[in-house]
């Protein structure tokens, strides 16, 4: 199992979530989800989703963003966010095996409060005119990458 987690801020849909513990579970990354989120975690999509997944992955919800920061502070992890707004091409950071992978909600991404606490951002370059990728891809392609670089277990 990596050091590498994945968290989500607020998110929105089940559907993405129970898709992104599925891709936690088969890479063995751990999952933050930063409450509250816009459906009950124990909700039937998010659990049709995750399938069979959901028992292997190492999941831990914080209430609150502050909860989550004191956690994350007290484990000396970076947090790299993904961000339409960023200007570093997600492809161009040097990851660490123990970096926490931020996405926002779908809806809103986060907040600049959030946005400002991120010690690394990071984009996924599109072509022109178009606004995001869904957010279980992206955490698809940039874990993909960290663990490329950290050394797939």
């Amino acid at each position: 199992m990596s050091d590498l987690r994945i968290a989500l801020y607020q998110p929105d849909i089940a559907g993405n979530t129970g898709t992104i513990l599925r891709l936690a579970a088969c890479l063995g990354l751990g999952v933050d989800v930063i409450e509250p989120a816009g459906f009950d975690i124990s909700d039937r999509s998010l659990k049709r989703a995750g399938m069979d997944y959901l028992a292997a992955v190492a999941l831990t919800r914080h209430v609150t963003w502050e909860r989550f920061e004191e956690w994350r502070e007290a484990s000396g992890r970076r947090l790299v966010l993904a961000s339409t707004k960023a200007a570093t091409p997600y492809v161009d950071v040097a990851y660490r095996p123990d970096d926490v992978l931020l996405f926002g909600r779908e809806s809103a991404g986060v907040p600049d409060h959030v946005h400002a606490r991120a010690d690394a951002r990071i984009l996924i370059p599109m072509v022109e005119g178009q606004r995001s990728i869904n957010v279980a891809m992206s955490a698809a392609m940039i874990a993909g990458e960290a663990l490329r670089q950290t050394g797939f277990a």
